[in-house]
């Protein structure tokens, strides 16, 4: 009678095999909302309130078309219009002869746009606080969509391995994980909308 001799080879991957790269996104992905809530922080609120305010008084603008894409059916023309002119602070401190920013429309020479001085020679228009806070809540809803991927991955250890990986996540994963996952992405996708549309609008 024969024997077989040795260690039996199995398909099987170890647990820990399964859910080592998961966690690895999970926490790669957490860490990517981490940082748009510190982008959030920074380019919103943070940067009007150190920003000066003042008046751009426009001397011409322009418009600046750039393509995107590799190809000549893919590649989309973007347009930025731009106006130039004389920058002066509010209280008469800071004066730019050469100030430039990115506009929404066309201004005649002469025009006057309310706008802040945000750093050496970077300027944009004034929206007030409610557009700097609204700009803030943008990546801040926007950060919510990584962060509650990111706790699912890490919490399951799911990593994209096929329907058995799907299988394997879906039981891991308790209800109250589940329902808080899709209330983070939820919040954070309409939120996210909301705030561009005040961006936009004010």
């Amino acid at each position: 009678m024969t024997h077989a001799h040795g260690n039996v080879a199995t398909n099987a991957a170890a647990p820990g095999e399964r859910t080592g790269p998961g966690r690895l996104i999970g926490a790669g992905l957490c860490l990517v909302g981490l940082v748009l809530l510190a982008l959030g922080a920074y380019l919103g609120p943070y940067t009007y309130a150190t920003s000066t305010p003042g008046k751009l008084t426009v001397q011409t603008c322009s418009v600046d078309y750039k393509y995107r894409g590799t190809t000549s059916s893919s590649r989309k023309r973007i347009k930025t219009r731009w106006c130039y002119g004389t920058f002066t602070s509010e209280d008469g401190t800071v004066k730019d002869l050469n100030a430039d920013l990115k506009s929404d429309a066309l201004y005649q020479r002469g025009h006057v746009i309310e706008a802040r001085k945000t750093g050496d020679t970077s300027y944009e228009p004034d929206h007030g606080w409610v557009g700097a806070i609204a700009e803030g809540c943008a990546w801040w809803f926007a950060a919510l969509i990584p962060l509650a991927l990111g706790l699912f991955f890490t919490a399951t250890g799911f990593a994209f391995g096929g329907p058995s990986d799907v299988h394997r996540a879906g039981q891991t994963a308790s209800q109250g994980l589940l329902r808080t996952v899709y209330v983070l992405g939820a919040v954070g996708v309409i939120g996210f909308a909301v705030s561009m549309l005040v961006v936009v609008f004010t």
